[in-house]
């Protein structure tokens, strides 16, 4: 496959995945800061940096308020990870590669595409919120399963699927950081119930508040919670489950190209360093400090895959 191509793949499913993470994003945000009634702007200024986009927000607003920051996310063209920038480009690249696709994706990333421009082309009031977030992730989930009930499980698969899953273990660990280093106001507050309230919210920004309490079946701690979003393999946006599936999707293309490029190396490298760890361990060894790593080596492992298979974007 062309690395043009390959490159197309990979980074439409990763901006799909941006749009919906953002949308997930603000969405815990609203509900944290619902949480209080006074000084929501730490809140607002957590969903700021744990989207990366700090640099960009303060360049254009002095204030870390909801309305700034949500228009930041969801409609700003100069960011250009905002909802509408990914989704453009998400939309531009499978412009790009539209032969590569079943009928059926091509479909379900133009149609989402044009519900998003229209439901963004002016500020999005907070009546309004929950139901244009919910219809970004509505959306994200169609183009998902498009995917996996069309297309075959060939070179072209694996590449959308590196895409969802690089953006998604980069996204979950910059969730569980933010809570961890910068929503508790004093860490005399570790335990408590606003402790345990920011948790809860942080589970119901990823789609994993029910899977917890199926699959959990304890209260809601700060280490089982960590332990779930972290270790457990059978939590679909788990650290853990992600870096299984960037692995065994690069084995795929391994085998399919008959070639081990370094990027396999290193994403095993990094399912390693998760699989049979306890949480107590990554707690006494530094959550930041493992996050942070975890974060840096997704970036690596982001730009190896790119210079594996010559994307050109």
């Amino acid at each position: 496959m062309l690395g043009k191509t390959a490159g197309g793949l990979y980074w439409m499913f990763r901006g799909l995945e941006r749009a919906e993470n953002n949308a997930r994003l603000i969405e815990a945000g609203f509900r944290i800061a619902l949480t209080r009634s006074t000084n929501t702007e730490t809140e607002w200024k957590s969903v700021i940096v744990t989207s990366a986009a700090q640099k960009g927000f303060t360049a254009k607003h002095s204030e870390f308020n909801s309305t700034n920051v949500i228009d930041y996310l969801l409609r700003d063209t100069d960011n250009p990870s905002s909802v509408l920038s990914v989704v453009k480009q998400a939309r531009d690249n499978a412009r790009l590669v539209r032969t590569a696709l079943t009928t059926e994706v091509w479909s379900a990333v133009n149609e989402t595409w044009m519900l998003i421009t229209e439901l963004l082309k002016n500020p999005v009031p907070d009546t309004d919120l929950p139901e244009v977030l919910s219809i970004i992730r509505q959306q994200s989930a169609l183009v998902r399963g498009a995917l996996h009930g069309t297309m075959l499980r060939n070179d072209i698969y694996d590449f959308c699927r590196l895409g969802t899953f690089i953006e998604r273990m980069d996204s979950t660990a910059r969730i569980i950081d933010v809570k961890y280093y910068t929503l508790l106001p004093s860490p005399a507050l570790v335990g408590s119930r606003m402790d345990n309230v920011q948790w809860e919210t942080l589970l119901r920004s990823v789609s994993a508040h029910r899977s917890y309490r199926w699959a959990v079946e304890e209260d809601y701690t700060a280490t089982n919670i960590a332990n779930f979003l972290v270790l457990d393999r059978r939590m679909p946006r788990s650290l853990a489950f992600c870096a299984s599936h960037i692995a065994e999707n690069l084995e795929y293309l391994s085998e399919e190209y008959n070639d081990r490029r370094p990027s396999l190396d290193m994403a095993e490298r990094l399912a390693a360093r998760l699989k049979g760890r306890d949480i107590h361990s990554i707690i006494d060894e530094g959550l930041h400090d493992v996050l942070g790593g975890i974060i840096s080596d997704v970036a690596a492992l982001g730009a190896q895959i790119e210079k594996d298979y010559r994307f050109i974007h």
